[in-house]
């Protein structure tokens, strides 16, 4: 017979310190609710609905998959809270289109000044952040599921995790691509958004790279400045 303590295991407690303790049912449920609200709120007299229907089939299965998973792979609060936060970037694209968002609008409302006059933007840069942000917030909840998934540990499992967020965002561009040789003109335009540049997709995926590999320095500076933290006091 073996007798366990009260205390949490000496592999329970490398993975807190690795990638953090899992959410809890309550946690995750909370997260789920809040983001399918975000699709649903969304969903309200978007810009252009079969623009809006494309672009939430990978959010949805996204949720598919972490529901679906649940008993066999449960990810930190901080991770989910990563996931919901790029749900609320994504879904204010679905809901005016990614080349639509009226951000400079807002910015002249707040300060009277144009966002774009002033850094010299000759586009909507929204598609911009939204793919940026998918590899600085995509970054935590890849990474973790990479270290429950795989034996990697350390640089190697920064690499792996780096390939995938430019493999799934390389992915996501040829959607787009094959998605808009399908669908109307308009539809088109508006799901793909390359508003004319020739080099969308690259700089796309550039700006996702860009995103994970400060996520991951960040997240390693985190952990150094953690690990050296002398022990609290009782």
């Amino acid at each position: 017979m073996t007798l366990r303590g009260n205390g949490p295991t000496k592999s329970t407690a490398v993975v807190r310190q690795s990638i953090g303790s899992p959410a809890t049912p309550a946690q995750a449920l909370a997260l789920l609710l809040l983001a399918l609200a975000m699709i649903v709120v969304s969903g309200v007299a978007p810009a252009h609905r079969a623009d809006w229907l494309m672009e939430n089939i990978v959010p949805l299965a996204l949720l598919l998959a972490l529901v679906s998973g649940w008993r066999w792979l449960r990810l930190s609060p901080s991770a989910y809270v990563a996931i919901v936060l790029l749900f609320a970037i994504h879904e204010l694209g679905a809901h005016y289109t990614y080349a639509q968002v009226p951000y400079d609008r807002w910015a002249k409302a707040v300060s009277g000044h144009s966002l774009d006059a002033a850094l010299g933007w000759q586009r909507n840069q929204y598609d911009r952040l939204v793919h940026l942000s998918y590899g600085l917030l995509f970054y935590r909840p890849l990474r973790e599921t990479l270290w429950r998934l795989t034996v990697l540990r350390g640089a190697w499992l920064v690499v792996l995790t780096l390939t995938v967020v430019l493999a799934t965002s390389a992915l996501y561009e040829l959607i787009e691509w094959v998605g808009g040789q399908y669908v109307g003109k308009d539809t088109a335009q508006a799901f793909v958004a390359t508003q004319r540049d020739p080099w969308d997709a690259q700089k796309d995926m550039a700006l996702a790279l860009l995103g994970a590999l400060t996520s991951s320095v960040l997240g390693g500076l985190w952990r150094a400045w953690r690990d050296r933290r002398p022990p609290m006091q009782c």
